[in-house]
């Protein structure tokens, strides 16, 4: 009985270890699919000069099909509802809806400077003219690009380490157990 109790923690920490690994993964993947989105904006913003809460919609439309065949992350659909939101002309301000519906992705893989990023470009977007708002743009771009850049630099030994640690920790808790 005492070998099944260790089975189970040995698994339980091996299953931890790699939940971890896949987190790492997972917000490398919703960085790229930001970065791609924030790409898309600009050039709906710049040279579609479509008004905000129509380009959202546009991006989070296009991103969201594009997304379901692998499985869509909540990023399009952040973009689609600010749209709806932008739309119903209730005489909100746009940074304060930006902030609010920001809420949606607090259980999504990005961590708290992955959103505090995103919010600040909600404060810079909408209220500048073009050029400010292009800047502010390629500023939160190469901001995207160098943590997409660090996550891929350390995919691999991250992920080894945590799967490691996972099944270490889970075999030094049962001989502590023991």
């Amino acid at each position: 009985m005492k070998w099944m109790g260790a089975c189970l923690v040995i698994l339980g920490c091996t299953g931890l270890g790699r939940h971890l690994a896949c987190q790492w993964t997972l917000r490398l993947r919703w960085l790229e699919q930001l970065r791609q989105m924030i790409y898309f904006l600009k050039g709906e913003i710049l040279y579609g000069h479509a008004p905000l809460g129509a380009a959202l919609e546009q991006v989070g439309g296009r991103c969201e099909r594009a997304e379901s065949a692998r499985g869509c992350c909540g990023l399009p659909r952040f973009f689609r509802s600010v749209a709806k939101r932008i739309g119903m002309q209730e005489g909100e301000i746009f940074s304060d809806i930006w902030k609010e519906e920001l809420a949606q992705l607090k259980d999504s893989p990005l961590k708290e400077e992955d959103l505090a990023g995103l919010k600040s470009l909600g404060d810079h977007l909408g209220y500048l003219d073009l050029s400010m708002q292009e800047r502010n743009l390629l500023l939160y771009l190469e901001h995207l690009d160098g943590q997409i850049e660090y996550l891929r630099m350390h995919r691999k030994e991250k992920t080894k380490l945590y799967t490691s640690l996972g099944v270490m920790g889970g075999l030094f808790l049962t001989v502590a157990m023991l």
